[in-house]
């Protein structure tokens, strides 16, 4: 692997992240975040090491703020970048790899923006700040969606009239392909087993929240679809519902459909359910002290989680392991106690002290001795753009 680091950007509509990540050894030399980006209270935070300073951009823009998070860097710090990976969320059909960012690359970028509106606008910001910024480096677009580009159509394509396809790309994409890559591939590092004869099914919890079948090393099926609000419960987002419920919604709330959907990513999900919070830890102590609204919340958010383990396993003909991932999946016990209660059918059963420990001195398996497999596993998306990135960068070179 090339000597160097890779700077590592996420731009979202209201928050910009970067980070300066050594490929070879996963340290962050420094990492960066502007929040609120677009208001008057925008603020950017650097930190390296122990030290954090944290700034008001000039422009609150996006484009500012990156700027100024940008500007933060060294030369030193400057001098030791070998390319810039970018996290863009949707490739569509045409990405199923990470690529190098060229003018026709971005022009295929650009048509893609309609299936993820919210998202792409940012990703793309980024990607030509970037260029600019440092026009000498390689570009990388790593794609959220390209992982789940080997599923087959069994898997991907909706029921719905063919016209929808062919001319307008309606199907199912998934999301969060980095980690469910990254984690699937550490899993059979951890496992000592060869990542091509297992069967596991990834469950990547946080804010949002996806599962994914892997089978040997490929996705062959996962719950986010056409869009992140398909499939598990999360955080703000009711995950699946009855596509009827937009219309008769709508009816009686006197909204139109963007209102229903705003509605469903936005106030649904642990939040809706519980009227307190997106954050799993509120709504788990609430929980523990005795409101039933957070206690259905965190009981719907595990049992649909389950259920998601059950069908998956049918798409992988069997099933080797569950891998707990994600802000949830890595640090909250009662959540993996509440999905593994429901596991026993399939042989799964909660090491306690293992669960409340996280795993931390059993190789990260929170499941009972002799059951099948439960273990967890740290993501790392930024890492895996960083190798992504330098070995693309490399290719360049040559």
């Amino acid at each position: 692997m090339s000597e160097g680091c890779v700077l590592v950007l996420n731009c979202g509509s209201s928050s910009v992240k970067l980070a300066l990540v050594d490929p070879a050894t996963g340290e962050r030399r420094l990492t960066g975040l502007a929040e609120r980006v677009g208001s008057r209270d925008a603020v950017a935070h650097v930190r390296r090491g122990d030290r954090e300073e944290t700034s008001t951009p000039g422009d609150t823009t996006a484009r500012g703020a990156l700027a100024h998070l940008m500007g933060s860097l060294t030369d030193e710090e400057r001098d030791t970048l070998v390319g810039v990976g970018h996290r863009v969320v949707h490739g569509g059909n045409r990405f199923s790899a990470s690529v190098v960012v060229d003018d026709a690359t971005l022009d295929d970028l650009y048509a893609l923006v309609d299936l993820a509106p919210l998202h792409m606008p940012a990703n793309l910001l980024g990607i030509e700040t970037a260029r600019v910024a440092l026009p000498e480096l390689a570009q990388v677009a790593v794609f959220d969606t390209a992982f789940h580009q080997t599923m087959p159509p069994v898997a991907y394509r909706y029921a719905v009239p063919q016209e929808w396809y062919d001319e307008h790309h309606v199907r199912r994409y998934g999301f969060h392909g980095t980690s469910h890559r990254f984690v699937s591939a550490r899993a059979a590092e951890v496992l000592g087993r060869p990542a091509a004869e297992l069967r596991l099914v990834v469950l990547h919890l946080g804010n949002g929240c996806s599962a994914a079948a892997v089978r040997g090393g490929e996705s062959v099926d996962t719950t986010m679809g056409l869009t992140p609000l398909e499939g598990l419960v999360m955080g703000t987002r009711s995950g699946d519902v009855d596509p009827g419920l937009l219309g008769y919604v709508a009816e009686r709330l006197d909204l139109d459909v963007a209102g229903v959907v705003d509605a469903l990513n936005t106030r649904s999900g642990l939040l809706g359910l519980s009227g307190l919070s997106n954050d799993m830890r509120t709504v788990c102590d609430a929980a523990v002290a005795g409101s039933a609204p957070a206690r259905l919340a965190v009981d719907v958010f595990c049992y649909r989680a389950a259920k998601a383990v059950g069908s998956l396993a049918v798409a992988l003909g069997g099933l080797d392991a569950v891998v707990l991932t994600g802000g949830i999946g890595e640090h909250s016990t009662e959540v993996r106690r509440g999905i593994m209660s429901h596991l026993g059918v399939l042989g799964i059963g909660e090491d306690a002290d293992a669960n409340a420990d996280h795993g931390r001195h059993t190789g990260g398996r929170v499941s009972r001795p002799g059951d099948r497999v439960a273990i967890v596993v740290p993501t790392d998306e930024e890492l895996l753009i960083a190798r992504d990135t330098v070995q693309l960068a490399g290719e360049v070179a040559r």
